[in-house]
């Protein structure tokens, strides 16, 4: 194998009558950045240098360029690219068309979150393996050697470090390979949208929902996950269940923000309760509801501290007093979980009086509620 002897000597440079400090012993001579018979490498070589980086071994992977190995390096490469492609593609496809929405039973939209993972997952392994392949089997073989200084570089090198970015491009072979640029094309632009898609996604859809109202309304009952109503004498004393809207898919996603905690509190701790005022009535004996949203940012705030009384948010810590009606008495939480009035109908079942009386979830500035 033959290789190009890129070096050219020259003489020093001096400015203001000091000497640059190259050449360097045992290696060749300096290249002015100005000379016009300095051709890239060159003065790709001297930029590095001048950064303290010294190239002590340069080669290209295929000194003879278009061979039947780099051809078939370049198809593996751009089918990695096609199907880094196809898997973003696939990704939208599952983003905008796939069903969603929340039903009991086994179902396709229990796939939709798994199938958005394993399509953007599989996109970015592929475009991750095809540069990796691309650097180790296509570019050029390079061990340089650098030295640590300290200092700023002079106006000249500006275009070195031009030269080293033109050089680095070329190093890539892309002008000479339009399989690559084409399979690099279709690879990255459904990536890219795969990316973007959210992102715009969340700017089109419109909520469309009042932030302060939600699907309670008076009369309908309170039912666990699977629709059936509750009756007092269906809960334990000291527990507690997640109940939703006797509605249509009301424990859906559609009404993510009704689900309720209905506590059956001790009789002895439902006597020691501080009632807020207007809510004399809200509870059905030793039966307390309150909203399952924590009021920091939204999270399930569904544990029961029994022995305490407490009910506590694991994401952030927040903890609400039961006896002081929900009242936030540690973390970051700064209102109390809003109490939905209960009672029960001619049947027996636990039913809603109303909605909730205040916002739920986080603090709205446009709605405040001062009842801390």
């Amino acid at each position: 194998m033959t290789t190009q002897d890129h070096s050219t000597a020259h003489e020093p440079a001096t400015a203001n009558g000091v000497t640059p400090a190259y050449p360097m012993p045992g290696k060749d001579p300096y290249v002015d950045a100005n000379d016009p018979e300095a051709d890239q490498f060159d003065l790709v070589r001297e930029g590095a240098r001048r950064d303290g980086v010294e190239l002590v071994h340069y080669a290209p992977r295929f000194p003879v360029p278009g061979t039947k190995r780099e051809k078939r390096v370049e198809r593996t490469i751009a089918f990695m690219f096609g199907l880094s492609g196809l898997f973003g593609l696939a990704f939208l496809v599952v983003y905008i068309w796939w069903p969603y929405d929340y039903q009991l039973g086994v179902n396709i939209a229990k796939l939709y979150t798994p199938m958005l993972g394993i399509t953007l997952g599989f996109a970015l392994f592929f475009v991750g393996a095809a540069v990796i392949t691309f650097a180790k089997k296509l570019l050029p073989e390079e061990v340089a050697v650098q030295d640590r200084h300290d200092g700023a570089s002079p106006d000249d090198e500006r275009r070195l470090t031009g030269a080293t970015l033109l050089q680095t491009f070329d190093d890539t072979g892309i002008k000479r390979r339009p399989m690559l640029k084409a399979a690099i094309a279709i690879g990255a632009a459904p990536l890219g949208l795969a990316i973007a898609a959210p992102l715009v996604g969340a700017l089109i859809t419109n909520p469309g929902k009042d932030p302060i109202t939600t699907a309670w309304k008076e009369g309908i009952r309170l039912v666990r996950d699977d629709g059936t109503p509750i009756q007092p004498g269906d809960m334990h004393t000291g527990s507690i269940e997640t109940v939703f809207p006797g509605i249509p898919d009301g424990n859906t996603n559609k009404y993510a923000d009704s689900p309720t905690l209905l506590i059956h509190m001790r009789p002895e701790d439902a006597a020691k309760v501080k009632v807020q005022p207007g809510y004399e009535t809200a509870h059905y004996g030793d039966y307390f509801a309150y909203s399952k949203i924590c009021t920091h940012a939204g999270c399930p705030a569904s544990l029961y501290e029994q022995q305490t009384q407490r009910l506590l948010c694991p994401c952030h810590q927040s903890q609400f007093d039961l006896l002081e009606s929900c009242k936030p008495v540690f973390g970051p939480a700064s209102r109390r979980l809003p109490q939905l009035p209960i009672k029960l109908d001619s049947a027996g079942y636990f039913v809603a009086q109303s909605d909730y009386r205040v916002p739920i979830g986080p603090a709205l500035w446009e709605h405040p509620d001062n009842d801390k």
